[in-house]
């Protein structure tokens, strides 16, 4: 791209659509009212009451404002609930694969990550065996993300419950990140850890409006948790970005209380494109996509592939991800950083004009390669 080269990505986590033009006006709306100054760490009054009236709304779930805060992005939320709860030498479970910042945020946090591996048999969905064969002594925590990002994959109902059962069993805080949870394919419904029985006092929930409202740039994530966390992680707020963005919690406030009809609109979209890819990879030999049950990625499992590239097996993530962009001008995420080195994870979240061109180019160039 940097010399001017039509490069189709697959490699963004971000929708591609417009943020919604009701959202979008209420940010205009606050700059107008000149709310445009600090505000309370935790989020503006309006923003946190929004976020209680949503978690009950869409999960069930009651919390009060001060269990509730916004912050930077959800990816500032997660950190502070690290920071929070990780003392010094504390190990905290990650399943694999992870999002890439997991393992780093808890040695930032002072803590040692431990990896949990999950079974390709069964779509890399987490179990309560997964969880029992990883545990140590001086396991403190548990993250889990689901919808997976990179897998897409859910926790199902009736293992989260034994995860639940386990997470008491262990005495384990839980950090349960549900950025995904309103993009979801299929009957299965999401199962947040908070909602189980003697899980609410032992969870943070992180999300945000970035993913389902297509509010990337607006960076606004929250949390919601026992008060005396919540509160924790607001004095680390304070001491590091203070609040988040006035005008875009005016934006948020709008998203999280407003009219949901685009949401639906986007799910259903990015569910076709779903569809239009896993068709299109099916059609390669030597690659695997793995169905996601939420998300808007694709997780390839690339063990099949016999080709070679610089001399180095096609099957190996890192190499295909070279081997698609050199070749094909496709752009991958290669999925060493998420805890899987033979595999890639393809985004959907574009137009089915670019999904299927890139698809061509990927077929043609494994065709005569493989």
């Amino acid at each position: 791209m940097a010399r001017g080269e039509d490069v189709v990505s697959f490699g963004i986590g971000e929708p591609d659509f417009e943020t919604p033009p009701f959202i979008a006006e209420a940010a205009i709306e606050a700059i107008r009212r000149g709310e445009t100054r600090y505000t309370a760490t935790e989020g503006t009054p309006v923003l946190r009451a929004a976020i209680v009236s949503y978690l009950e709304r869409t999960e069930g779930l009651q919390y009060g404002p001060a269990e509730v805060m916004a912050s930077v992005g959800a990816k500032q939320a997660l950190y502070n609930a690290l920071l929070a709860l990780v003392d010094p030498g504390d190990a905290v479970l990650i399943p694999a694969p992870y999002w890439v910042s997991y393992p780093e945020q808890v040695r930032l946090a002072g803590g040692v990550p431990v990896t949990v591996p999950t079974d390709p048999a069964r779509g890399y969905h987490l179990t309560v065996e997964d969880l029992e064969q990883a545990y140590r002594p001086g396991v403190r925590g548990l993250i889990v993300n689901s919808p997976n990002n990179p897998t897409g994959a859910l926790v199902a109902d009736t293992d989260a419950r034994a995860i639940a059962a386990f997470c008491e069993r262990h005495d384990l805080f839980v950090i349960a990140d549900e950025i995904y949870h309103r993009l979801t394919y299929g009957p299965s419904p999401v199962t947040s850890l908070a909602s189980l029985p003697g899980m609410r006092e032992r969870t943070v929930i992180v999300n945000g409006v970035s993913k389902s409202y297509a509010m990337t740039g607006w960076r606004i994530g929250f949390a919601a948790g026992p008060s005396e966390v919540v509160a924790a992680m607001g004095r680390i707020q304070g001491q590091t970005t203070s609040n988040p963005t006035s005008v875009s919690q005016a934006a948020a406030a709008a998203a999280l209380t407003g009219d949901d009809r685009s949401v639906d609109v986007m799910r259903r979209r990015f569910e076709a494109r779903r569809h239009l890819m896993l068709a299109g990879l099916a059609d390669m030999a030597g690659l695997h996509p793995v169905v996601p049950d939420g998300a808007f990625y694709i997780w390839v499992e690339t063990g099949w592939l016999t080709g070679q590239h610089e001399g180095r097996p096609l099957a190996d993530g890192d190499v295909l991800a070279r081997f698609l962009l050199e070749r094909a001008r496709v752009a991958v995420v290669p999925g060493s950083g998420f805890g899987g080195p033979l595999a890639v994870r393809l985004s959907f979240a574009q137009s089915e004009e670019r999904i299927l061109e890139g698809l061509s180019r990927m077929k043609k160039v494994l065709q005569t390669s493989v």
